[in-house]
């Protein structure tokens, strides 16, 4: 199956080092190796090409050479800055990797102006339309029973895709958490997982997990960072002004696999749009450079509507999620008075046709996830 990124990809392989990341198994080695043929693929867990990357005697011949989970080497940004710097393109370097390229690094480590970075995420319901020719119903299903990784995705049993998310988790926490950091307390890891997991659309409260887990806040912090950093969760953050303003405010926190969420089709719902509005805005930030943010609006009535897209600092729509046909959320046409010029939809699973009220658009949630960018 071709890749939403694939063309975007190729494109900046004739003049930079491109650095793909993202979930663990969401596809990144399958994209790299049908980018070119012939191309090299050497990964740093194998000790076989672990010994070509340390001699250097890759192939090259060959007009791609992918270095997969590269970040596990030391000094791995140095090095591969030297290769740039000494042999130059061709052939394309591809670095792929599950946990965040981190590349902003200070004194010789700095890569700037040599690199473009991709975020490849799981399927979403606008990429299975666009290249499966599936119906947008039929993917938004497929996406809330069985998540939107590739696997248990095209496998279509829930049976399957639950056993896949017990060992996809189980590597994760137990391999690579463990090469990203040394973290001992495992249990509480995978505990702290499944409080998420059941949090879902909610704000989290960090000294709520650390009674909770009995370990301090700080911990919790770092924990959910190291989460993050190996895209298991990502977090929404209150939109201000002030970004400074916006860190301290609670965050909510989603699943880059939708499966994973608790049986409960709301949060599920949720889950899935925030994971494909999360998506959109790393394309565009990725493909065309603006500065994305995908925020919530909350004030101090608690008035709330879940989602809000910002490009370069500027609010660029508004979202609400519904399960099922009701009228449209209070809250939509509040924030509209601060944000008066911006769409406002409210995106509803179960809806018999679509409404608008003052500027407000109620649209199915299939056909609003399949007219996403990404």
């Amino acid at each position: 199956m071709k890749r939403y990124l694939e063309s975007f990809v190729v494109r900046d392989l004739s003049s930079k080092i491109v650095f793909l990341s993202g979930p663990r198994q969401v596809g990144k080695t399958t994209l790299a190796r049908q980018l070119m043929e012939p191309h090299a693929y050497l990964n740093f867990d194998s000790a076989g090409d672990r010994k070509l990357i340390s001699d250097e005697e890759w192939d090259r011949s060959v007009p791609l050479v992918v270095f997969d989970e590269l970040h596990k080497k030391k000094k791995w940004k140095s090095w591969i800055k030297g290769i740039y710097d000494t042999e130059g393109i061709p052939p394309g370097l591809l670095v792929t990797g599950s946990a965040r390229l981190d590349t902003y690094r200070r004194g010789d480590d700095s890569l700037a102006g040599r690199f473009f970075h991709y975020r490849l995420h799981p399927l979403s319901v606008k990429e299975i339309v666009h290249h499966l020719k599936s119906a947008p119903e039929d993917a938004l299903e497929g996406i809330l029973s069985t998540g939107g990784f590739c696997e248990p995705f095209f496998n279509g049993g829930k049976d399957f895709a639950r056993r896949w998310r017990r060992a996809h988790l189980d590597t994760i926490v137990r391999q690579d958490l463990l090469d990203l950091n040394a973290v001992r307390d495992i249990k509480s890891i995978e505990i702290l997982i499944g409080l998420l997991r059941d949090r879902v659309g909610s704000t989290v409260s960090f000294s709520s997990l650390a009674r909770d887990l009995e370990v301090s806040v700080q911990t919790v912090k770092h924990w959910l960072a190291l989460l993050e950093s190996l895209y298991v969760i990502f977090p929404v953050r209150p939109f201000h002004k002030k970004i400074s303003r916006s860190i301290l405010k609670a965050a909510k926190y989603y699943f880059y696999d939708t499966g994973a969420v608790k049986d409960d089709p709301g949060a599920r719902l949720e889950n899935a749009v925030a994971g494909a509005l999360l998506k959109e805005t790393h394309f565009i930030e990725d493909t065309l450079g603006h500065r994305m943010e995908l925020c919530y609006l909350r004030d101090k009535e608690k008035r709330e509507v879940d989602f809000l897209v910002v490009r370069d600092g500027k609010p660029e729509k508004m979202i609400e999620v519904k399960w099922k046909e009701e009228s449209f959320s209070p809250s939509l046409f509040y924030f509209s008075r601060f944000f008066p010029d911006i769409p406002r939809f409210q995106v509803v699973k179960e809806l018999r046709r679509n409404r608008s009220k003052d500027g407000a658009v109620m649209r199915r949630a299939s056909d609003f996830l399949a007219s996403l960018e990404a």
